[in-house]
């Protein structure tokens, strides 16, 4: 079966396009929430020291940098070459490598662990078996996933983010569906999370997070 790919393209270009400015606008996690640091502290801990974690659609390296802190062996993979480029640029001890989370250039069980931290919001909903399903192709028996998207049933797209003239649909789903779906790609959910709307943060929507196991 072919399959379109010219979201790929799309993404890969919307997002060199507003490289720099995304990663200042997102700087630290720090500035984030306390329950996204709590998520990510429980599966470093699931995960353990030993093995390799791959931060699936890295961006600029925040989260990757995030993980490395928590004490895991993890590398960056993403699309865009010049939110690879910031990523080295600030975390020089890090690996990063650019690659599609739909074809992962890694033995099949390879992995301890693997994220995607919002960097599944743009793959469309009929690729999202071959994604999960790639997932569990590299993860060790026992290892781990941790997945976080928006909440919703409609996309949102940005008007002229951060004043560039680029166009790209943020995908808004339900968590039980996505569930669902890592199931029936083999993985066990272990743990859905809902953190609601919070008018003081830039957190808008609802945010899921969901953390399975092959």
């Amino acid at each position: 079966m072919t399959h379109d790919t010219g979201f790929l393209d799309t993404t890969r270009t919307f997002y060199d396009t507003i490289a720099e400015d995304y990663a200042d606008f997102y700087r630290s996690l720090a500035a984030g929430t306390p329950l996204d640091r709590a998520l990510m502290g429980a599966f470093a801990e699931l995960v353990g020291p030993d093995g390799e974690v791959a931060d699936l659609g890295c961006g600029p390296g925040r989260v990757t940098a995030h993980l490395a802190s928590l004490g895991l062996r993890v590398f960056g993979l993403d699309l865009s070459a010049s939110m690879l480029a910031i990523a080295r640029r600030e975390n020089p001890g890090l690996r990063f490598e650019q690659g599609s989370m739909l074809e992962l250039d890694l033995p099949d069980g390879a992995l301890t662990g693997a994220v995607s931290w919002y960097s599944s919001i743009h793959t469309p909903w009929d690729r999202l078996p071959d994604l999960f399903g790639e997932v569990r192709r590299v993860l060790a028996p026992g290892g781990h996933f941790l997945l976080a998207f928006q909440v919703g049933d409609e996309p949102f797209r940005p008007d002229r983010p951060f004043g560039h003239p680029v166009a790209l649909d943020f995908e808004r789903r339900r968590p039980e569906p996505m569930a669902e779906l890592l199931e029936a790609a083999g993985l066990t959910v272990l743990s859905r999370t809902v953190r609601v709307q919070e008018a003081d943060t830039s957190s808008k929507v609802p945010q899921a997070c969901l953390i399975a196991r092959r």
